[in-house]
């Protein structure tokens, strides 16, 4: 009998926790949990969620001191100063769905959490004991719409010329994006669209892509160069089709460069006066004028100028000291061979090369390489590479007046002998001093 008692009360022992548990769990069976609202529905990543949750008892067993708890996981995390523990002290049996208890949770939701649906459990306690029950309740999380202006083709356009503006549209945030509006508007209107209006469509861009809207723009030739103002404005639909506006701004340069026209001017005993003038839009900043070294010309003294600021459309003269570095071959000289070579390059030997350095509106330096042509510019005395040195002009000259006296003298000398066989004949040394006089004579004139 010891032993029968024994075994009777172990197995009472081990069946009395069962029983209790299954009572207990009977106890919160009667709970019913519902999602009342959500807001925002769906959920934004990086934002806070609120959930309005129902607690209704449909058992037959009144409820006291009930706790209601969420048991938050990735993506959801409590907030600080918001408690996700809230107490009932009373439900009564058989509730309508009207008569259920309304409790407001607040969560954060993480701001890299992918779009999709994910479960959160809302857990409801008797206080009275370990009796408890767990829901899982649904969240949507949508991605956020944004999008921003990455960048833009073009930081300056010249006055008075029609110049393309590019602006790229990057969809940065984790939902696509439909029925963009994009228009900007610079508010002096120095900076106007041509051939279209400011305003361009876009009906969809997905997540991380993007879109390129192009323009054609023109500012106004009486604009003061500097820096302007553009006013963007993007316009979407949301996820719940709620139009969203986006507004920034961005900078945008008015000016920059010119252009120039260079001719030659006049040229008095190796002075020669260049005029140069300002034919583009915008102003040039201490204008600088050099003449850098080329094969047919060498400057004497100082090979460059300063002439100044150059307002659009003005114009200044200034001179070097300038010479040739060969001589010019003479009409004796050019042989039937050489007359096609020579004619080819006449014109490129006359030119002149100019170097313009200015500070255009901008602030930068820039430097332009214009060609005149020289017509009437004499030779200097300065030889070149492959040249004799001074005094190449007179040398020359004095070898062919003494090849003509050799050749001349050669005739004579064959005329006389020809004129002693006829016995008519002056001596040929009369002859030869008559020929070099007539010659020389000549060629010092």
């Amino acid at each position: 009998m010891n032993k029968l008692a024994y075994f009777s009360f172990l197995l009472i022992l081990l069946i009395l926790p069962v029983t209790a548990s299954a009572d207990i769990s009977a106890s919160m069976s009667g709970i019913e949990v519902g999602k009342v609202t959500q807001s925002p529905a769906p959920a934004r990543p990086g934002e806070t969620v609120e959930l309005s949750l129902s607690i209704q008892n449909v058992g037959n067993e009144d409820l006291s001191d009930i706790v209601v708890s969420l048991d938050p996981e990735y993506p959801f995390t409590s907030i600080s100063g918001q408690s996700l523990t809230k107490r009932i002290s009373f439900l009564e049996a058989r509730q309508d769905e009207e008569d259920g208890t309304i409790l407001k949770f607040i969560l954060k939701v993480d701001p890299d959490v992918a779009e999709d649906t994910y479960d959160i459990d809302v857990v409801v306690k008797d206080s009275g004991s370990d009796a408890r029950k767990r829901t899982p309740i649904n969240i949507d999380i949508q991605g956020k719409e944004y999008a921003q202006v990455v960048t833009i083709s073009e930081s300056n356009i010249d006055l008075a010329t029609v110049e393309p503006l590019e602006f790229v549209i990057t969809n940065t945030g984790d939902a696509p994006i439909k029925n963009m509006e994009f228009s900007w508007k610079e508010p002096t209107g120095v900076v106007l669209p041509v051939y279209s209006s400011t305003s361009k469509y876009i009906k969809y861009l997905g997540v991380g892509e993007s879109a390129n809207v192009s323009y054609s723009v023109m500012a106004d030739v009486n604009a003061d160069p500097g820096l302007y103002q553009l006013d963007i404005t993007l316009q979407f639909q949301d996820y719940d089709g709620d139009n969203s506006t986006i507004q920034t701004k961005a900078g945008i340069f008015v000016g920059g460069k010119t252009d120039f026209d260079l001719s030659y001017s006049e040229s008095d005993g190796g002075e020669v006066s260049l005029s140069l003038a300002n034919i583009g839009n915008n102003e040039a900043y201490s204008v600088k004028l050099s003449i850098p070294k080329q094969d047919n010309f060498v400057t004497t003294g100082s090979s460059s100028s300063i002439v100044g600021n150059l307002e659009k459309g003005d114009y200044t003269v200034t001179s070097f000291s300038i010479s040739r570095t060969g001589a010019m071959a003479s009409d004796a000289e050019v042989t039937a061979e050489d007359g096609e070579a020579m004619q080819q390059q006449g014109d490129s030997a006359n030119e002149l090369l100019v170097l313009i350095e200015y500070t255009d509106t901008t602030g930068q330096r820039l430097s332009v390489e214009k060609a005149v042509q020289i017509e009437d510019l004499t030779s200097g005395t300065m030889g070149t590479a492959g040249s004799k040195g001074p005094g190449q002009t007179g040398s020359n000259t004095y070898l062919y007046a003494v090849a003509l006296i050799l050749i001349a003298g050669g005739l004579v000398f064959y005329r006389k002998k020809k004129m002693e066989k006829e016995g008519n004949c002056e001596p040929i040394g009369v002859q030869l001093r008559m020929l070099k006089g007539k010659i020389l004579g000549k060629d010092k004139e």
